[in-house]
């Protein structure tokens, strides 16, 4: 009787074992492409950053665990760099692109657009999906 049960709810559990795991994956599994959200947007946009602007921008690094790696924030000194040249890693020169002025967007960084297969020791581990919370400041200087 014991046995017929357990062959019973042995299948139930296998499929529980196997979403969970799948379910899991999916979380910490390496981000293939830059995902960019809006997570604010002002009313008015009377400038959007184009590569070669130089511009200084407030922000804060998370692993996927939650950990904090870096905030402007903290220090109450924004990162001022032109866009699109190589100053910042690739994922900040391509999600900054089109940003407006107060805007607020949240960048989750692949490691292929962020600290690659090395990471940035001792706070970001090799091959580290980042998130990225940004709110853009000011425009200092506009090629356009």
């Amino acid at each position: 009787m014991r046995f017929s049960r357990a062959l019973k709810v042995a299948p139930i559990l296998l499929l529980l074992l196997i979403l969970f795991t799948f379910a899991n994956a999916k979380k910490s599994a390496d981000v293939t492409q830059l995902q960019i959200g809006v997570k604010h947007k002002p009313k008015s946009c009377e400038f959007q950053a184009h590569k070669g602007d130089r511009i200084k921008v407030h922000y804060r690094g998370k692993l996927t665990d939650g950990t904090v790696f870096d905030s402007s924030f903290e220090r109450g000194d924004p990162i001022e760099f032109e866009l699109g040249s190589g100053q910042v890693i690739k994922g900040w020169d391509q999600g900054l692109l089109g940003m407006c002025v107060g805007e607020k967007r949240k960048l989750k960084i692949p490691a292929k657009l962020g600290y690659g297969d090395h990471g940035s020791p001792p706070k970001i581990p090799g091959n580290s999906f980042v998130a990225v919370v940004l709110i853009w400041m000011i425009v200092t200087t506009s090629m356009a």
